[in-house]
């Protein structure tokens, strides 16, 4: 049973090209998906390599009685030794798995940039403002993004910036947005990425339009060697709310009580 739905998991989360879907289609509020335990596992971020790997943990008989967060450590280990180390530049190498003790978010509650956001396991917020844009606003840091429907360039003096300049388009039943001119910051695997970080985001809906699932692939020719995809689902929750950020704590300010 649990092998079966695993590979719902995962056909549910290769693009689909049958389905039509409008523009607006994507509008609302999406969270975290169903508490099973291989929507659980892409709930973050997830490979097919990892997906693999935990499926095959999940077939095999020896592993009937040890419990799913054993497997999903393991699976995750996996994916990134076998994945994601290989596609690292040797510079990046050198310092990869970065501290998360040495997080700039952790140490001086500085927001995430968009490399870690997008993948965030919090809420995502889509609303299409007026006939040019889309905004996207995120459960963590409760961080605003603006993604430009019309294709317009990205200024030649815009510095880069923690979101970057992105841009849309609709591919049949797919929002695929591409981003650049974003900032140096950190990515969900433990590394940092450079300015010339480019990300392509491709999200679908399941046929019954209750989950949302996001392909996003990273390419970076200063910290990487080769592209990264990662994976994400969601589930659709109108009733969710995004409230402000404020609950953030320094180290110093703990420590002290303040």
């Amino acid at each position: 049973m649990r092998r079966y739905l695993l590979v719902l998991v995962v056909l549910a989360l290769i693009p689909a090209t049958a389905q039509s879907q409008s523009s607006a289609s994507f509008d609302g509020m999406w969270s975290d998906p169903p508490a099973t335990a291989e929507d659980w596992f892409c709930a973050g971020w997830c490979t097919d390599s990892g997906l693999e790997r935990l499926n095959a943990l999940l077939d095999d008989p020896v592993n009937d009685t040890r419990p799913f967060d054993v497997l999903s450590v393991e699976a995750d280990n996996f994916q990134r030794e076998r994945y994601i180390r290989p596609r690292l530049a040797p510079e990046t190498l050198k310092t990869y798995p970065i501290d998360n003790a040495t997080d700039p978010g952790f140490l001086r509650c500085e927001p995430w940039g968009l490399a870690r956001n997008v993948v965030a396991r919090h809420q995502l917020e889509i609303r299409r403002r007026g006939n040019d844009r889309l905004e996207m606003r995120y459960g963590e840091w409760d961080a605003r993004r603006t993604v430009y429907l019309d294709n317009r360039p990205r200024p030649a003096n815009q510095p880069p910036t923690p979101m970057g300049h992105s841009t849309a388009r609709y591919e049949r039943d797919a929002l695929v947005i591409e981003t650049t001119g974003l900032r140096s910051d950190r990515t969900p695997f433990r590394t940092e990425h450079s300015s010339q970080l480019r990300m392509t985001e491709r999200y679908t809906r399941s046929p019954d339009g209750k989950r949302l699932f996001l392909s996003v692939t990273m390419e970076d020719p200063v910290t990487l060697r080769g592209s990264v995809v990662l994976k994400k689902v969601w589930s659709w929750a109108p009733s969710s709310v995004i409230t402000p950020y404020t609950g953030c704590v320094r180290p110093s300010e703990f420590s002290t009580g303040k």
